[in-house]
């Protein structure tokens, strides 16, 4: 325990250009004693060279990516754990600018009702960071959040640590049933709410589902239906986004609001997945999922 204390002490000190460096450097020597890390780190790598035209200038900040999110994570975990009031302004410009985007849309049609969707890249919990400063922009008391992620994956449950966001787990058997009704809720009651669209439909495995076929990098492809089915029942708008890291600064890049009701939304969506495949493949948090959007089990 001295010693995880000593680590967590070294961490907390550490910017995020010092944290990116240590990542690097901690995958390079990883993966000279393990064969798993090089060869997990060496596929994401070609299949970015593959489908994304990477250069070897993103070899190694591909390779090492998963190690960069989660130092990460375990870095913004440990600043809320202690109460620090760690800020980062990049994140919070990202947050600041898509309360903006929301604000115009509710000028324009009072009550309509935004589904925000970050797209899997750089770190889950830098995108909760984001979606934290983005319900403090709106002047929400709270903000439901549909995740994937395990309730306890830092060891302690994310909505005693971050009381703002209520998360709405999909991996609930018990209540997955009633996820739709408690979103369609928390839309109505704050306009606004948290989904992950840019899921592939084989991460939902687990569970029956229905899919839209969509194109993809040139071929077919396969989107789960929720937020189609939800937001055209609500004629919600649909805004995505994701975030970019890169020498130790946060970045991002928001797409234009989808009309949910639109036939063509579900194409929209797999537009903006793919564009944002192309430009930020280093970042990408599933690039180790080498089936992406092809796999679709039947209901």
């Amino acid at each position: 325990m001295r010693a995880l204390r000593w680590q967590d002490r070294c961490l907390l000190t550490l910017s995020a250009g010092s944290l990116e460096r240590i990542a690097l450097l901690s995958w390079g020597l990883r993966s000279l004693f393990s064969s798993r890390a090089r060869w997990q780190g060496r596929l994401r790598y070609e299949w970015g060279v593959d489908s994304a035209s990477l250069s070897p200038q993103d070899a190694w900040r591909t390779m090492a990516s998963e190690e960069i999110e989660r130092l990460l994570d375990r870095r913004m975990h440990l600043g809320r754990l202690h109460g620090r009031g760690d800020r980062w302004p990049e994140l919070e410009s990202t947050a600041a600018e898509l309360a903006a985007v929301i604000h115009a849309i509710h000028r324009d049609s009072p009550g309509r009702p935004v589904i925000v969707s970050p797209f899997h890249y750089v770190s889950e919990y830098a995108n909760i960071y984001v979606v934290d400063a983005l319900r403090a922009a709106l002047g929400l008391a709270e903000l439901a959040v549909v995740s994937g992620s395990p309730r306890e994956a830092y060891g302690r449950q994310e909505d005693i640590l971050i009381p703002g966001l209520r998360i709405l787990h999909t991996l609930d058997s018990d209540n997955r049933p009633a996820l739709g009704l408690r979103l369609l809720r928390a839309l109505k009651q704050h306009g606004a709410a948290i989904l992950f669209s840019d899921v592939p439909p084989h991460m939902m495995q687990r569970y029956p589902m229905e899919t839209v076929e969509v194109s993809m990098m040139g071929r077919p492809a396969r989107l789960h239906r929720g937020v189609f089915h939800i937001g055209g029942r609500t004629n919600a708008v649909l805004l995505c986004f994701h975030l970019t890291f890169r020498h130790g600064r946060f970045g991002h890049r928001i797409f234009e609001p989808v009309e949910l009701r639109q036939g063509n939304a579900p194409q929209q969506v797999a537009d903006y997945i793919e564009q944002a495949y192309h430009d930020a493949y280093p970042n990408w948090i599933l690039a180790d999922h080498p089936s992406r959007y092809g796999f679709a089990p039947t209901k």
